[in-house]
């Protein structure tokens, strides 16, 4: 495993965090927890110790696991890394009735790396507002929290100024190689290195859309490569190759994709890209801003939807439907693989997963465009 140094605190981190927010799902739809504390535990014994979790996380059950998991010596070898949920937070009052809450699902007396989760205009208006930093910081006197930092939706002028109102001990932000201008970006992760802030990257295959059903054209640009790699490892070894990227979170669902990834983090040229291998990745992130119509992560910050419409697994399909020329399977498949009540054609236009969306995406024009093409 390839570890990197946290600036502010000298805390050795793996290169590769495991991001406890797609735990493997079973049949009836609840999280599979016995192959999930397999999976942790299995990731900390081959080298992973940076857990990444947070209050909303498969409704909270991520929490619960993850503390489960660490139990029988696996705590010691493991940074925690938890969020306050700041979109919920209406009162001073609230920050520790959060944090106590997590630290009892969590089952242990300090969470090593506690975030202000999701930091947009709003969030940060309430950071302020209900003295957010500074109950933190007496939480962290009290050693309930070891470092204090935050994650961040929203524009690069608001990134700069939250960096520069406090001296954050870390900080996370989305990036890969499609999303360089995107939220903080490449700008931001230089300019929280200048300042000394180790950065935790989110979002490295995009929620898999730089792995998963990679469009033809995409394809054959990386058969075209000297070396052949699955695109999965192009992606990591563009975020790996920047040096102030101090560990790169990826939420795996299967024990075949941890295995695939502590391989892949384990090899010392991973960091490594060649100004050919550089130039094949700039030209896959072109074609990709071309092809995909919207930018969903399937964080699921738009869940659950009111009237029940699964926002972000049909914006996939919708994507998909834009990158794949049409392909009429990915019509079949959205009518037939998810109950009706599901569909787009459900939305009252509420409102209410804009309101949420970290990449405040249009989801009530996403929807309507979703009925044109696929008639529901």
């Amino acid at each position: 495993m390839l570890y990197r140094n946290f600036q502010t605190t000298g805390d050795k981190v793996s290169l590769l965090g495991l991001g406890a927010m797609r735990f493997p799902m079973t049949k009836d739809g609840k999280v599979d927890e016995a192959e999930s504390i397999r999976m942790i535990r299995h990731a900390i014994d081959s080298g992973i110790n940076y857990v990444d979790t947070a209050y909303t996380y498969h409704g909270g059950t991520s929490e619960v696991i993850v503390g489960k998991a660490l139990k029988d010596g696996y705590r010691e070898r493991t940074f925690i890394a938890d969020k306050l949920p700041i979109w919920l937070v209406k009162e001073e009052a609230d920050v520790r009735k959060f944090f106590d809450e997590q630290i009892q699902r969590l089952d242990v007396n300090c969470i090593d790396m506690y975030l202000i989760h999701c930091i947009d205009k709003d969030g940060w208006e309430v950071t302020k507002k209900c003295r957010v930093i500074e109950i933190l910081e007496e939480l962290k006197a009290e050693g309930k929290i070891g470092r204090i930092g935050f994650s961040f939706h929203d524009e690069l002028s608001l990134f700069k100024e939250v960096i520069d109102a406090y001296d954050w001990e870390f900080c996370q932000i989305q990036l890969n190689y499609v999303d360089v201008n995107f939220q903080a970006g490449m700008e931001g992760l230089l300019y929280a290195n200048a300042k000394g802030i180790p950065v935790v990257i989110m979002e490295p295959l995009k929620g898999g859309r730089l792995s998963d059903a990679v469009p033809p054209v995409v394809q054959k640009l990386w058969d075209q490569a000297s070396v052949k790699r699955a695109p999965a490892e192009w992606a990591f070894k563009w975020v790996a190759s920047h040096p102030d990227v101090a560990t790169i979170l990826s939420g795996m669902s299967t024990m075949e994709q941890l295995d695939q990834n502590l391989e892949l983090f384990s090899r010392e040229d991973l960091p490594v890209l060649t100004d050919e291998e550089n130039a094949l990745i700039a030209q896959a992130a072109d074609l990709y801003r071309t092809l995909i119509k919207y930018p969903c992560t399937e964080c699921k910050y738009c869940q659950p939807c009111p009237n029940g419409v699964l926002i972000p697994r049909i914006i996939r399909y919708y994507n998909d439907w834009c990158a794949y020329e049409h392909n009429p399977k990915l019509k079949e498949e959205y009518l037939v693989w998810q109950d009706e009540s599901e569909h787009a054609s459900n939305c009252i236009k509420c409102g209410a997963c804009e309101e949420h969306c970290p990449q405040h995406l249009p989801v009530m024009q996403i929807m309507d465009e979703i009925v044109e093409a696929f008639g529901r």
